[in-house]
């Protein structure tokens, strides 16, 4: 089973008067929402099950990434995701049904960031070491980290059982991987 912990893209205060909850996306973070999604699509990171914030932010995360993946998920809103802490992320994803194979929860920091952090098993290699050593740098606005369960439900999804096997920032996803992802995109879709 594979989790995947997306952070919202970067957000704007364009509206001073906004609430939090409701700050919407910037012209940026819109950007690298959609980067984010080609990447998943390329990568084979195709959730079929969502669980994303209501905040505006990760609401707006979602549907950037969405047309990239698969065609008809199940999607959960939740306010409980807002601002949420790595214990109740864990829970609600714990809640998942045992027939999903890859969830995808669109969340907050700090929490999202620690729950990464604790989830990730000691690494069983050079590259797993240095996934985890990038995450635990800093997980900015539309960051991804992947994991593999090890478990045979989401009742298992502990701290330290988890293997992450891939971690991505939009600033790591360079002009000319853009194009190679979506000259891959392009080429799937027969163009």
């Amino acid at each position: 089973m594979r989790l995947l912990l997306l952070r919202h893209a970067k957000s704007g205060w364009g509206d001073k008067s906004l609430d939090d909850h409701d700050r919407p996306l910037s012209e940026r973070g819109r950007g690298a929402a959609s980067l984010i999604g080609r990447y998943m699509r390329a990568k084979g990171h195709v959730p079929q099950r969502f669980l994303c914030s209501r905040a505006t932010r990760t609401r707006q995360t979602l549907e950037l990434v969405l047309p990239y993946l698969s065609p008809s998920p199940e999607i959960s809103y939740t306010r409980a995701l807002y601002l949420a802490e790595p214990e109740r992320i864990l829970e609600l994803a714990r809640e998942t049904a045992v027939s999903t194979l890859a969830l995808l929860v669109i969340g907050h920091n700090p929490g999202l960031e620690r729950a990464a952090l604790a989830l990730s098993a000691p690494p069983a290699n050079a590259a797993e070491r240095e996934r985890i050593h990038e995450l635990a740098q800093k997980f900015p606005p539309c960051a991804l980290a992947v994991f593999d369960l090890e478990g045979e439900d989401w009742r298992g999804l502990y701290p330290g059982k988890c293997r992450l096997i891939d971690y991505v920032r939009p600033q790591d996803l360079a002009a000319d991987l853009a194009v190679d992802l979506t000259a891959d995109l392009d080429a799937e879709s027969g163009k």
